[in-house]
């Protein structure tokens, strides 16, 4: 009988230094890494163009007008990993921001004024969840259903008028706590928590099990649809916070959809490296996306570049980003096969 011998791993896999060096090239290489050098460069370049740019208020409310878009992101990149995607978020931000401030003019308690959005947000999301998951109607299909609702349902009911005369306690994103906007506070707080449960939850690694292989997971004893009511329902939690960031900025709220929003959400999840295909993407990277854009807008502002490009550069950025993804998968899928 001949003894058999396995191959020795190089040196620099073997050692510590080696799994160090790895790891530290895989950090670079990570899209949270390279979107969190770009905000630091773009910023710098905008600086040194125009150095008000660098103002402590400035870099404060490119964070606080980042912090509505990225609590969205969050529940938006759960549901892009498993597959889908919710086109309705800006008409469910518009609805749920006119049920807040309708709730707090008319003197109902402030902490109800803040609740009704959440609640009333996850039970459309689920709602949404069951007819994808149950009903096996397409995700995009089923949301742009609800959006042309609540959209045209909103301008029916308020005929898009203006809620006045808020009570001063309802502006909870006006707050800031040691200098800090509030809403900072959450984005940073939720993303967090978010990027906790998604890597060591079971529900979580589930997650992504359902937008990799759903196949596989449902011989794993996976229920996706149990996995699609939890994604919708998180997306909606999450709506219904980042619409209270969002009404309480100002001191009124014009019962209407605001434009462009679900394509923000939208951009600064894929951006973010979620993959629009499944199975892969981080809170954080959607967090980060979020903040780019606005770095983006921001600095557009103070190089006087007209915020009408705005839209032309996220679009690019979707499909840079897209092409990337696909050219990734490829080189993966080349990989296994050899």
């Amino acid at each position: 009988m001949t003894a058999t011998t396995s191959k020795p791993l190089p040196q620099s896999e073997a050692t510590p230094l080696g799994q160090q060096l790895r790891g530290l090239l895989a950090f670079l290489g990570s899209q949270e890494f390279i979107l969190a050098l770009g905000i630091v460069l773009l910023s710098l370049a905008v600086y040194a163009d125009n150095p008000r740019f660098g103002a402590e208020r400035n870099l404060l409310s490119i964070l606080s007008n980042s912090a509505y878009i990225a609590v969205a992101a969050l529940g938006m990149t759960v549901v892009i990993i498993t597959g889908n995607i919710d086109i309705s978020v800006a008409a469910l931000l518009g609805v749920l921001g006119t049920i807040a401030g309708q709730l707090a003019v008319h003197d109902y308690p402030i902490w109800l004024a803040w609740l009704a959005p959440i609640v009333f947000g996850i039970l459309i999301e689920l709602f949404i969840g069951f007819l994808v998951a149950y009903l096996r109607i397409p995700a995009i299909v089923a949301t742009l259903g609800m959006m042309s609702v609540l959209k045209g349902g909103l301008i029916f009911v308020t005929g898009g008028a203006w809620i006045y005369d808020l009570p001063k306690g309802f502006f909870l994103a006006q707050r800031q706590p040691l200098g800090i906007p509030m809403p900072i506070y959450f984005m940073f707080a939720l993303t967090l928590l978010m990027a906790i449960w998604m890597r060591y939850s079971a529900t979580g690694r589930a997650i992504y099990a359902v937008g990799g292989n759903r196949e596989a997971a449902r011989l794993s004893g996976i229920s996706e649809k149990r996995i699609l009511m939890t994604v919708f329902g998180i997306n909606g939690l999450m709506v219904g916070i980042s619409t209270i960031l969002f009404a309480t900025q100002f001191t009124t709220i014009q019962s209407t959809v605001p434009p462009g929003v679900e394509l923000t959400i939208i951009t600064a999840a894929v951006i973010g490296g979620v993959s629009i295909l499944g199975g892969s993407g981080t809170v954080i990277g959607a967090m980060l996306g979020a903040i780019l854009i606005r770095t983006i807008q921001s600095g557009m502002i103070f190089v006087n570049v007209s915020a009408y490009w705005l839209q032309a550069v996220q679009g690019l950025l979707i499909l840079l980003t897209v092409l990337v993804d696909i050219f990734r998968r490829r080189r993966q899928m080349s990989a296994i096969g050899k």
